[in-house]
């Protein structure tokens, strides 16, 4: 039987001349399995939560209830709206309502899941637990009494890493009464970010152990592949998996949607055009508003967020319910997003475009439709986010929209890949010397480094640098340990690749529009860039670097901008390498020189060239990891590509490869970047690398290397089951080439791949 949502479906592709629906994938619902309340429960926790209707706690609530209230870490990995927080909360509010004086400790990785946990917790009001948020719009005056009185503060790393670890003596009442820390969200926390967090959550363990306390960590994460050492890396402890989910569930109806090509339109190189992600995720969400269908569209730039908002506007124009559609994102103003959370929860609101600031558990039961607009990069990420819509007996409707890129081609196009997949494991490296460096300077400015904390931190890598700090006088060594020669705490972004975030500024008002984080800069704000704020786009007039400001002017254009960039890369050291002679794979630490060096201007919506403009920035370098295959001239022509196409083919199939690595690991093609070149001076053959985008590598190419055979593969299919004659969006051009997707050669890099692949695997 066809489901509701279902035919929902169909109707919103019926005005397409081609369906653009590839697959339609019904999961089906799932019954509750009840468990009795746990004998420790105070009788009034348990009374007020079935006040609010909690009248049984379900069988995977109280299995982590029962394990975190014995003093066993533990990691929950269930499903969105499968109780989590009930799970953690169970034996934290029954602490606090039998000995107040203990204390606990809330992490989310937004502020906007950290304020809608605290609203839960008025909202119940248990005997002895005294809340408070802990952020950086938090008053200094409310600081001080939450230091004082409160015994359950929610906050974020960044509020640990700033202002309660390095002041920690202030913070002595609330750290030496501490039993229970809680990571909210935890797959969230991957890559660099990930590596930062973890390291500020051990630095947390040994200050609570200095002022006498042991506390029990409890981990909440959406589902994910081998989620007990996956937290554990990150809690620095060892953990005890809850996974199985007894919580109910309606049912979900998924499609996957690839926009149509539109005619008559040429891209680059005579390439067929794709109706972009935007556009149609647009189109689609002004349907879903038009038939009374509450849907939230994640999309994943700011720059996205505010473009869908505004199309559906228009394209609701008429109706009355252009005004019942808003952007939500990071870099709006606080009051700004509180705002549009009440909206997006009382039902005024009935459409929202937003980033991934959505994603991560803020109550908003009653949405009925959720959009992806591109593939999140993690299978976790998607279910999360789908698993946003069809919360309590409401069966949900999902749409993953397309990009016109290689990973969501391929995968509207092997559902398998989506649905028959396990989640993959999150990815993060404590041990990362460039991330690892700093945090034990912080942490020995805290309290200087005794010889056992050092296994803590990473162990023959912290003894290492240890000894490095010390030679550089940044460390005293003496007998009882590590003494931090310094006055003031190292800076360490633990977000960002460093400096000062950048404040946007409208230039005619002065007002403060948000910011952008320093890493980012020379791509989203660099003169003559579109800046996109809350459906009005604006052009930035300066960027201001010293005083951390760019300078913007509201400006009414038809047309975005791409920013354009040349990358130079040097081999330091092989790490490991598959194969030799014609063909090999290597892994290694690498050095990359960038430099934005333009940008290109692009109509909307269809995204036709306009002109090139040069800009004069700075070059920046950046040390990290990478994965590369090399494979001979001789190699090559056997293959099939002569020499005058080897720039083509691995140019092509660098990109192809960028676009296909987030099918491994956890990231996406913006946490990396590649190279291509006929002959590399450091390897003195063709060679196609592709490198973390971040400091001392996040474990990404590393990935790529251990798996780089089902990389390689999946990379090489996608290509081939491109319907395009010479190469487009879907297969083998990139959104983010410094080159202007110039040279291409699609056949070749088909030929290179199977290359690498047949002489590897034989």
């Amino acid at each position: 039987m066809t489901s509701p949502d279902h035919r929902l479906l169909r109707r919103l592709a019926l005005p397409y001349d081609v369906d653009p629906l590839r697959h339609v994938h019904e999961t089906p619902a799932r019954e509750p399995v009840y468990a009795s309340w746990p004998p420790w429960v105070p009788d009034e926790v348990r009374e007020v939560l079935t006040g609010h209707g909690i009248t049984q706690p379900w069988r995977h609530q109280v299995t982590a209830a029962e394990q975190v209230f014995g003093g066993t870490h533990t990691v929950i990995a269930t499903g969105t709206a499968s109780g989590k927080s009930l799970a953690y909360q169970l034996p934290v509010l029954s602490v606090l309502a039998d000995d107040p004086d203990s204390c606990a400790l809330y992490f989310s990785p937004t502020k906007a899941l950290a304020a809608d946990q605290l609203r839960s917790l008025y909202d119940l009001s248990t005997p002895g637990c005294v809340p408070a948020s802990l952020d950086g719009d938090t008053p200094y005056e409310q600081r001080q009494w939450i230091r004082r009185h409160a015994n359950l503060i929610l906050s974020n790393p960044d509020m640990l890493h700033h202002a309660i670890l390095p002041r920690h003596s202030r913070w002595a009442r609330f750290l030496r009464r501490l039993r229970f820390v809680i990571v909210d969200e935890c797959h969230s926390y991957r890559g660099v970010f990930g590596s930062h967090v973890a390291l500020v959550l051990r630095r947390l363990q040994r200050i609570a152990r200095f002022y006498g306390a042991d506390p029990t960590f409890i981990a909440a994460s959406a589902t994910t592949g081998d989620p007990a050492h996956g937290a554990s890396r990150l809690l620095g402890v060892d953990v005890s998996p809850v996974t199985v989910d007894d919580s109910p569930h309606p049912g979900v109806t998924f499609g996957l949607w690839e926009p149509p090509l539109l005619p008559d339109l040429e891209g680059e190189h005579g390439a067929p055009v794709r109706k972009s992600a935007l556009t149609e995720t647009a189109n689609v969400l002004a349907g879903l508003v038009n038939r009374d269908v509450r849907t939230v569209a994640f999309v994943r730039s700011r720059r996205g967020v505010e473009l869908v908002s505004s199309l559906t506007k228009e394209g609701l124009a008429g109706t009355g319910r252009a005004s019942r559609v808003a952007a939500y994102r990071s870099g709006y103003l606080r009051d700004d997003r509180r705002g549009l959370e009440s909206a997006l929860r009382g039902g005024e609101l009935l459409g929202v475009a937003a980033t991934t600031a959505l994603e991560l558990g803020i109550d908003i039961d009653g949405l009925d439709a959720v959009l992806l607009c591109g593939y999140p990069g993690t299978l976790a990420s998607l279910w999360q986010q789908a698993g946003r819509a069809g919360r309590g007996d409401v069966p949900a409707l999902a749409i993953l929209i397309a990009r016109d890129d290689p990973l969501d081609t391929y995968l509207v196009h092997h559902p398998e890949a989506i649905f028959d997949r396990p989640v993959e494991a999150t990815v993060l490296d404590p041990s990362n010397r460039y991330v690892l460096g700093p945090h034990l300077l912080c942490a020995a400015y805290e309290q200087p480094l005794r010889a056992e904390d050092v296994d803590l931190f990473g162990g023959e890598v912290a003894g290492e640098l240890l000894d490095r700090f010390s030679t550089e006088k940044l460390l005293r060594r003496r007998s009882t340990g590590w003494y931090y020669t310094g006055r003031d705490p190292v800076q360490v972004s633990l977000r960002g690749s460093g400096g000062t975030p950048i404040d946007v500024i409208d230039s005619d008002s002065g007002e403060l529009l948000g910011s952008v984080d320093a890493g980012s800069a020379h791509t989203l704000v660099h003169p003559g860039a579109v800046y996109l704020h809350q459906g009005a786009s604006y052009v930035v007039q300066e960027l201001d670097e010293p005083d951390a400001a760019a300078f913007v002017t509201p400006a009414s254009v038809d047309w975005t901008t791409y920013p354009r960039d040349t990358t130079d890369l040097k081999v330091l050291s092989v790490t490991d390498y598959i194969g030799s002679g014609p063909v090999a794979v290597f892994f290694g630490d690498v050095e990359v020189t960038n430099q934005v060096v333009g940008y290109q201007r692009r109509k909307l919506p269809g995204g036709e060239f306009l002109d090139d403009t040069i800009l004069d920035l700075p070059a920046r370098t950046l040390r990290t990891t990478a994965v590369w295959w090399t494979i001979s001239d001789n190699a090559l022509a056997k293959a099939g590509v002569p020499r005058a196409q080897i720039p083509g083919a691995l140019h092509a199939a660098e990109h192809a490869a960028i676009g296909l690595l987030p099918l491994v690991a956890t990231c996406d093609r913006w946490d990396i970047g590649g190279l291509s070149t006929a002959d590399h001076p450091d390897t003195g053959t063709p060679t196609v690398f592709v490198y973390d985008g971040h400091a001392g590598g996040a474990g990404f190419a590393e990935r790529g290397y251990t798996a780089w055979k089902a990389w390689l593969e999946a990379t090489r299919d996608a290509i081939e089951s491109c319907g395009c004659q010479h190469g487009c969006p879907s297969c083998v051009q990139s959104p983010k080439c410094g080159n202007g997707n110039d040279p291409l050669d699609k056949d070749g890099a088909v030929c290179v791949l199977n290359a690498v692949i047949e002489t590897l695997s034989a």
